[in-house]
């Protein structure tokens, strides 16, 4: 893996969706303690989009994973650190009466 380049990595893993009155998610969780990081791209093959209301469904997958390169990694870390600090924008001014 270069300093551009990326490689690929195909894991087992279970997708778990639920749609009930308590609970509205999917989760994704990779085998073997695999760690997503900055860049890193995750494709679920063959997953459920979708369950009916009231159910719950878990099945076992296969997902690859494209590690991104060290460029990648560094840029995605940039570009997230600065879209978070827009959250901080805060205003120190007094307050005025109208």
């Amino acid at each position: 893996m270069g300093l551009f380049g990326s490689r690929t990595v195909t894991v087992p893993c279970t997708v778990e969706i639920e749609q009930t009155p308590e609970s509205l998610h999917a989760h994704v969780t990779l085998d073997s303690g695999f760690e997503i990081e900055p860049g890193d791209e995750v494709q679920v093959h063959d997953a459920p989009t979708s369950v009916p209301y009231g159910e719950r469904l878990t099945v076992r997958r296969t997902a690859t994973i494209t590690r991104a390169g060290p460029l990648e990694r560094a840029w995605t870390k940039l570009v997230a650190h600065l879209e978070l600090t827009e959250l901080y924008e805060v205003s120190f001014s007094e307050r005025r009466k109208l």
